[in-house]
Parts: C-alpha cells; sequence; structure tokens
C-alpha cells in the first residue's frame, strides 16, 4: 500500500524511544503502544491498513492536570479517543473540532490551508464520563477544549491516537511530532517528557479484558463450525452487508440470533466513533474472486497534496480485507483516492487471494484488486474472509452514508446507489466479462 512506503520520522523530532523488540515505528515514553497498522507493524484490533495508531494507558494523579500539546498532522484525519477496559469507546474529538493556538492554523477545517506551517493546539484531557455525542457525523457549530477518558480497573485511564492517511510525502505522523503529554500537579508544578510519562505512570500494565482485542478463538471455531450448518457458513451468495453495532449484533452474522440493534460501532474492537461501518462474510467456496461494484462518495483528497481542505460527503472511504474474529489482523485495504472510477463515479473491486487474481484487475483497466489472506480466517478456513467499508465522518447532508442506516436490514435501502452489490466469479469468467482494451 502506498503509505506503507513513507519514510520514517527522523527520531530527534519525535523524542524517539529506540524499541528494545523488534517492533519498529516511532513512540515516546507517552504513546509507548504502537503504531498498529497493517504488517510489518502491530497488527491487532483490525486496524485499516493506511492509518496509524498509538495507545497511552495512564492514570492522572488526584488534583492534577493533564493536557496534550500537539501539531496537527498532515495527513487526510487525526483524533483522540477514550476506552474502556472492554475495547468500548467512551468519547471521541476529531481533528477539526479542535480550536488552533492563538495564530495558528487548524488545517481540517472546510478552507482550511492544509499546507500552513503553524499549526499546533492544545486540547485537556478530563476524568469522568463524556457527555452524549453524536457518532459518525460531521458537526457544525461546535468547539472541543477537552477530551473525556473515564477511569477503570484501578483508576486506569487510555487514549489512542489515529492519523489516516498520511500525505504521499510525509511520514506515519504526518509530519510532526507525536502529542506531548503537560502535567501539572496539585502543587503547580508543570512536568513535561519523562518526568510528566513517571507521575502519569504510564508503565502500568495493561487492565483490559481478555475480548477487548478479539473473540476467544475456541468461540469463534465453534460458530464457524455448527454442525448444521453448511461449511461457506455465515458467508452467502450474493453476499450480505451487515451494518456494525455492539458486540452481540456481530456474534449474531454466525449464531443466527435475531438482534434488532444496538449501540453503533461498538461491535469491532477498539472502534473509531467517527466511522461506521458494514461488512460481510466472504468465502470462495462460492468462487475465487468476489466481484463488489457501487458507487463511491465524494471524498475529501489529500494524499497526493491538495492545498485547501474541502468539504464532501466523507472524509475518508476505505475497503478491507481482514481475517477472523479471533485474530482480527488486516490483510490489506483500499483507500478513495487508489480506487479507479468509470465515468458515472462507480468502482469495480475483486477480493481474491493473490494466486487467483484476474489478469485484468488493475488500474489501467479501471478495476481495483484487494487481497485476500492466504490462509483465509488464520483459523483453518482457507477461504473465508472478512470485507468492510468504513464510512469516516460523513456530512449531514448526504443521506446514502452508513451513518444514515437507522436499523439493519435498511443497508440497502438507504445507501442506495452505495450499496455495494457482489457476486462470485471464477477468474477466466471475470477476465472475459470485464475485458481490458
Amino acid at each position: 500500500m502506498p503509505v506503507q512506503a513513507l519514510p520514517q520520522v527522523k527520531a530527534q523530532a519525535l523524542d524517539y524511544e529506540k524499541p528494545t523488540s523488534d517492533v519498529g515505528g516511532p513512540r515516546t515514553c507517552f504513546w509507548n503502544r504502537g503504531p498498529f497498522s497493517a504488517d510489518p507493524y502491530i497488527n491487532v484490533a483490525y486496524p485499516d491498513a493506511n492509518v496509524f495508531y498509538w495507545a497511552a494507558t495512564f492514570t492522572i494523579p488526584e488534583g492534577a492536570k493533564l493536557q496534550i500539546d500537539g501539531e496537527f498532522a498532515h495527513a487526510r484525519y487525526q483524533s483522540l479517543i477514550s476506552y474502556d477496559e472492554g475495547g468500548r469507546p467512551m468519547d471521541s474529538v476529531a481533528d477539526y473540532l479542535v480550536a488552533p493556538k492563538l495564530n495558528n492554523t487548524n488545517p481540517y477545517q472546510a478552507g482550511a490551508d492544509r499546507q500552513a506551517e503553524k499549526r499546533s493546539y492544545r486540547i485537556a484531557v478530563q476524568t469522568g464520563m463524556p457527555p452524549e455525542i453524536e457518532r459518525g457525523v460531521m458537526q457544525r457549530n461546535v468547539v472541543r477544549k477537552s477530551i473525556y477518558a473515564p477511569t477503570y480497573k484501578k483508576d486506569q485511564q487510555l487514549l489512542i491516537y489515529r492519523i489516516y492517511l498520511p500525505d504521499e510525502k510525509t511520514s506515519i505522523t504526518g509530519g510532526v511530532p507525536l502529542p506531548e503529554p503537560i502535567l501539572t500537579l496539585s502543587n503547580g508544578k508543570t512536568l513535561k517528557g519523562q518526568q510528566a510519562c513517571e507521575s502519569l505512570n504510564v508503565g502500568q500494565p495493561l487492565r483490559i479484558d481478555p475480548t477487548a482485542l478479539n473473540i476467544p478463538a475456541e468461540q469463534y471455531v465453534a460458530l464457524r463450525d455448527q454442525p448444521d450448518k453448511p461449511a461457506t457458513w455465515p458467508a452467502s451468495n450474493p453476499a450480505s452487508w451487515y451494518i456494525q453495532y455492539d458486540r452481540e449484533f456481530l456474534l449474531s452474522m454466525y449464531s443466527g440470533k435475531k438482534i434488532t440493534a444496538g449501540r453503533r460501532s461498538e461491535g469491532g474492537f477498539y472502534p473509531n466513533l467517527d466511522n461506521n461501518y458494514i461488512r460481510t462474510i466472504v468465502n470462495r467456496k462460492f468462487g475465487k474472486v468476489l466481484v463488489i461494484r457501487a458507487k463511491m462518495p465524494k471524498v475529501t483528497k489529500s494524499f497526493y497534496g491538495a492545498r485547501q481542505q474541502q468539504d464532501a460527503d466523507l472524509r475518508y472511504w476505505s475497503i478491507c480485507s481482514n481475517q477472523s474474529f479471533a485474530n482480527t489482523r488486516v490483510t490489506d485495504c483500499l483507500f478513495d483516492e487508489e480506487v479507479p472510477l468509470d465515468a458515472k463515479g462507480y468502482y469495480t473491486i475483486v477480493v481474491s487471494r493473490e494466486e487467483d487474481r484476474p489478469r485484468n484487475a488493475k488500474r489501467q483497466c479501471g478495476i481495483a484488486w484487494l487481497e485476500m489472506a492466504a490462509d483465509g480466517d488464520g483459523l483453518g478456513d482457507e477461504d473465508m474472509a472478512v470485507v468492510q467499508i468504513r464510512n469516516l465522518l460523513a456530512s449531514p447532508d448526504f443521506p446514502h452514508a452508513v451513518q444514515k442506516i437507522l436499523k439493519p436490514g435498511d443497508e440497502q435501502s438507504v445507501m442506495k446507489e452505495y450499496f455495494p452489490k457482489s457476486r462470485y466469479m471464477m477468474p477466466s469468467m471475470f477476465e472475459a466479462v470485464f475485458p481490458c482494451i
């Protein structure tokens, strides 16, 4: 993928602490877990392959105040999101909601200069429960000065910092340092860097529920291999697409239990509140390639260095091929700007193993290719994959976003021409049906 090849950030700019393990990537004493992404980075909890995530676990001392100082990344999107011990999102502050420092620019606000040199911000971290927020839709006339990070299990707090699609000629951190904690103690003393990290106890063990990152392998295999179900279970032909709700709804895709709905975007593993998702289970026993076709929403373009921030239907769109809910690995993703479109704005995407890739599944033929893992779900079914589509920060004026689906079963009627229609084929059939002239 394009982002994987980006140059690394200079160590000096990040206060980089060289990792002692073989897990590469820039991090600091505060952002000491990550970067999570596709290989060769840490690959867990279904990361988008063009996105990079860092996690910080800490405890704000009694009476102290924590602030995060940073620079807006040269990227499509960035955010801070807090989570509980189950990997459920609690609060989210997206880039465009943050006021820049005096005489600085927030490049994510409509009409702003994306390449502005002065791009600093500061946001406070509050202990406590957040107010109810609208999920996944651009908010108007709202400014956030703080993010709420509730405590759990012995006062632990957790933040995840995300950068979506750094600009083509920058680094995985979007060409800026990772944000820095500034801790003001109850006696008025201000701490930064390593001193702040020590007072925040960032070295504490991670106290999360075992299922926050995945579903236990034995539970997944039992759901997959039900004796009264077909070998393709729960995949269907044509593919069935499901909006993402809570964990119970996620498991119902395999159990078949009828669930009306739940809380949106909480069935995944550390999901992003600014995203809404639809997903399907793929099984190549129906055919070696899955062909997906739909209209592409208008997106905010950035990867190739757009100068001005533009409003659009969505901030970001991607489609990803993943393995099972047991290992939660991403295999590959395509982001909006790298998917070729026809004259009417429609895309055609082929999902297959590399060995089954049709020869015409390439940009020159107007067709995108999404790789399926050679070992399938990673737990014995070599024909299975999970494919999901992300809609990030939908415009309130765009009626066909995933965010507008009010109940399960309405996916196609709401998304209309943006809903992915699909069919299984053999590679030779695909080459015959879609000739490349």
